[in-house]
């Protein structure tokens, strides 16, 4: 299944080329299904048919889906309680009615992640469209499986589960309390649901759309949102030009120092982007019609993905080089640390660990430069643990 990811600064109009995308995409002929991410049904406004918790047919090839989080959340804790029922009875604690609960912070980029998977594994469509919440929060919620994993598998590290066994041996010779296998069984179950998430999000098949209005607010946040996408590892297939004006405006109207600001962003834009400019109709979009008349693109065969390669120079140089894409970021704004195995990677507001490839594990970091968008870092081998030739 291929997916989609459409996200964009605020106000850009995310939902409403989500709606139109998938829209496109099912007239072509693509089993579609548009998951929404809002409380409020923003995205049946735009496609005129209410949404909502249960999947709603749209018309032959478009289904729409918008996940209940507090009915999620609901359901989550009252789970929790079920499985914790004889340590709550023994502390005498009263059980939390799951009708009294409201949703914590989180609640809703969680049943996004548990939608992602669901969607993905049930396959019954081509095609999955996500209309993800606003840069900033989207781009948190794309980090959130890894960075939730690697936690796990910090704290509760597998190799080290084989000792469940021989727990309450070991809680009396160690004079400690030992973790209790619900722990265990809790971590392991967390880790399958975020690695079925995470899958998504980095299949080749995924890739995420842009949206904004060329302008020189909307220039900045994308200019922000690749540079955290690129840090991910993740691309971008088109960047789409929402509510561009029409250019035939006349001379002494209010609107021609904005279409200037429009025109000198789209050309910037061309340069370094695959750009799709949907026209401003006026009105706000609504129904099957107006979306049509958006002319927003379905499936796209462009972007190619992403790679951090490894180039060898121990012949020239004598060291390897690690090449990081990083389109956007700034000499002064790149922080690098070596961390055992891992490279925390800094580059502005963002920040990513990521794991060495085996080779450069042993090897020593050498020096890093940022050239034309990518970030070079150079690796010397470490003589105590390179194999010696001969």
């Amino acid at each position: 299944m291929r997916t989609i990811l459409i996200t964009g600064p605020g106000g850009s109009g995310r939902t409403t080329v989500a709606a139109a995308t998938a829209l496109a995409a099912a007239r072509q002929g693509t089993r579609t299904l548009l998951l929404g991410t809002d409380r409020d049904d923003t995205l049946g406004a735009a496609l005129g048919v209410r949404t909502g918790p249960a999947p709603t047919p749209v018309e032959p090839g478009l289904t729409a889906w918008r996940p209940d989080a507090a009915q999620g959340f609901r359901d989550g804790l009252a789970a929790l309680q079920d499985r914790a029922s004889s340590a709550l009875d023994l502390l005498g604690a009263a059980r939390l009615d799951p009708e009294e609960l409201t949703p914590l912070p989180g609640a809703d980029e969680l049943a996004l992640l548990r939608a992602l998977r669901d969607a993905a594994l049930a396959e019954e469509h081509d095609l999955l469209v996500v209309d993800l919440p606003p840069a900033p929060r989207a781009l948190a919620l794309l980090a959130a499986p890894e960075e939730l994993r690697r936690c796990l598998r910090r704290l509760l590290p597998p190799e080290r589960q084989a000792a469940r066994a021989l727990r309450p041996v070991l809680g009396r010779l160690a004079g400690v309390p030992m973790p209790a296998e619900a722990l265990y069984e809790a971590a392991a179950r967390w880790d399958l649901e975020l690695a079925a998430a995470e899958a998504v999000v980095a299949d080749r098949n995924t890739v995420v759309r842009l949206v904004a209005e060329p302008g020189p607010a909307g220039d900045d946040a994308v200019r922000a949102t690749v540079l955290g996408l690129a840090l991910r590892g993740l691309r971008t297939d088109l960047l789409v030009a929402n509510r561009v004006l029409p250019e035939d405006v006349p001379a002494d109207s209010w609107l021609t120092g904005p279409l200037a600001q429009q025109r000198k962003t789209l050309e910037e834009w061309r340069d370094t982007h695959d750009v799709r400019a949907l026209p401003h109709l006026g009105h706000d979009p609504r129904g099957a019609d107006d979306l049509a008349a958006l002319g927003a693109p379905g499936v796209h065969a462009g972007a190619a993905p992403v790679e951090w390669p490894v180039t060898d120079r121990l012949a020239e140089d004598g060291v390897l080089v690690w090449r990081i894409p990083l389109p956007g970021a700034v000499r002064e704004d790149l922080d690098l640390v070596r961390r055992g195995d891992e490279l925390v990677v800094a580059a502005g507001p963002f920040r990513r660990i990521v794991p060495l490839p085996s080779a450069l594990r042993r090897c020593t970091v050498a020096g890093a430069a940022l050239r034309e968008g990518t970030l070079a870092v150079r690796f010397a081998p470490d003589p105590a643990l390179w194999p010696q030739a001969r």
